[in-house]
């Protein structure tokens, strides 16, 4: 049977060293695009709607080339896998994605198996102690979206008092820079910011970090709202339950979460029925009120895309070896209208 991963099989060094792709991915593939379709809004005509989503898809780095990855195998990610992660991707605008690894080859090949109108944007590498050699990447539909001429990491200024930093703490980056691009759609523009941030072993560790950005994004929404651009932060922030000093830093000038989005589970490892008592470490925010509100856009539509006990099921995968394949976090999006 024909799959969308047949585009890179014209290389021959990346046919898969296991034979014709399994019965079981076609029939899991075919019911999960069919969820997929349930759940998410098609792309409607670009000036009524636009999806954009965030997804740390762990360790996102080479592929093992095999339709199934033994035991023995590394990476643990194959072409099955793959599979299900860029019919994830397909369905959205923009994604931001984090933890993308110094290896390309999962990256590049996603690309390709996308589409010839797909495209990407990344950092450079994070290195140093907290960066864990990654890299923060869009991957965005360019028959939906345009670059609108901003691309750049976020470093800290001398005045970093100003921001809630400790002063000195220019010295010191983040682990991984903030990541901003400018898009847009029509009349709509909109500055994505991904984040990854530094996980740290105790709550300290993360709040400067994200008291900053707060602070520093409530001064740039200000600027931006004064051009008719939008300011949206999205990414891994590595928070925990609504209420908790960290995710009260994340808010503190203003940030909101939608509604939409606050009940459901960031990862595989939360519980459908609370889903704020483990990690809550995704989000998708921006400021509401005042000269930082969005203009132009409304959310119409959000929410997760639901990966464990979906993908792989046939493998009987414990869930710290299903990250591995596809990953821990559970991607999570919105839809907006376009006012």
């Amino acid at each position: 049977m024909p799959t969308p991963l047949d585009v890179l099989f014209d290389t021959p060094e990346n046919a898969p060293a296991d034979g014709d792709v399994p019965e079981a991915a076609i029939e899991e593939m075919r019911e999960y695009s069919a969820y997929l379709d349930g759940i998410i809004p098609p792309k409607r005509e670009v000036d009524r709607n636009i999806l954009i989503a965030t997804w740390n898809i762990a360790h996102f780095r080479s592929l093992t080339r095999k339709w199934k990855g033994g035991s023995h195998d590394s990476p643990k990610r194959d072409y099955r896998c793959l599979w299900a992660i860029t019919e994830i991707l397909s369905r959205f605008d923009v994604v931001a994605v984090q933890e993308v690894g110094s290896d390309f080859r999962a990256l590049r090949s996603a690309i390709k198996v996308l589409d010839p109108n797909w495209s990407f944007l990344m950092t450079d590498r994070a290195e140093g102690q907290g960066g864990n050699d990654e890299h923060m990447a869009y991957i965005f539909d360019t028959t939906r979206v345009a670059l609108s001429g901003l691309a750049g990491e976020l470093v800290v200024p001398d005045e970093a008092e100003e921001f809630g930093f400790d002063k000195g703490s220019f010295k010191k980056q983040f682990a991984r820079n903030p990541y901003a691009v400018s898009f847009r759609t029509r009349d709509t523009t909109f500055i994505l910011i991904t984040a990854h941030i530094d996980y740290g072993d105790v709550t300290q560790e993360r709040l400067p970090e994200l008291r900053g950005i707060a602070k520093w994004m409530q001064s740039w929404a200000a600027r931006e709202h004064r051009w008719h651009h939008n300011l949206i932060v999205l990414g891994d922030f590595n928070l925990e339950r609504t209420g908790n000093e960290l995710y009260e830093a994340f808010v503190s000038t203003g940030l909101e979460v939608p509604f939409i989005l606050q009940s459901h589970p960031r990862t595989i490892y939360a519980r459908g029925s609370d889903p704020e008592a483990e990690s809550y470490h995704d989000q998708i925010a921006w400021f509401s009120k005042g000269e930082s509100a969005l203009l132009g856009l409304e959310v119409a539509n959000g929410g997760i895309v639901v990966i464990w006990d979906r993908l792989l099921r046939d493998r009987h995968l414990p869930k710290g070896s299903f990250a591995f394949r596809i990953s821990d976090h559970n991607p999570l999006w919105l839809e907006f209208r376009l006012a």
